[in-house]
């Protein structure tokens, strides 16, 4: 780049920068529409949300909730599970693989 180029948005360094602002844009939209704030430092999650995450489907949950093998609370018709809750399940039920 000389003294006297004039520098556009078409210029490659230009281009390159507000390709990167919108890559970070997108990345904080997302984060926005995911992060949800805490209740006293732990997060809630719906059984939809614990279903996406784990790729299991939702009926399932009902069946542990029914059993007794997963704690949950219910806020009207809405249920909720303890993050943690969830992860402790998962800890406990974890095997090792075998050899």
């Amino acid at each position: 780049m000389n003294d006297k180029e004039l520098i556009t948005r078409s210029n490659e360094h230009v281009s390159s920068f507000f390709k990167a602002l919108d890559r970070m844009l997108d990345g904080l939209e997302n984060l926005a529409k995911t992060c949800k704030p805490t209740l006293g430092g732990e997060r809630y999650l719906t059984d939809k949300e614990v279903s996406v995450r784990l790729k299991l489907s939702r009926r399932m949950f009902q069946d542990y909730r029914d059993q007794g093998r997963i704690p949950y609370c219910q806020l009207g018709g809405k249920i909720l599970y303890q993050e943690s809750d969830i992860e402790k399940v998962l800890a406990e039920n974890y095997r090792d693989v075998f050899r």
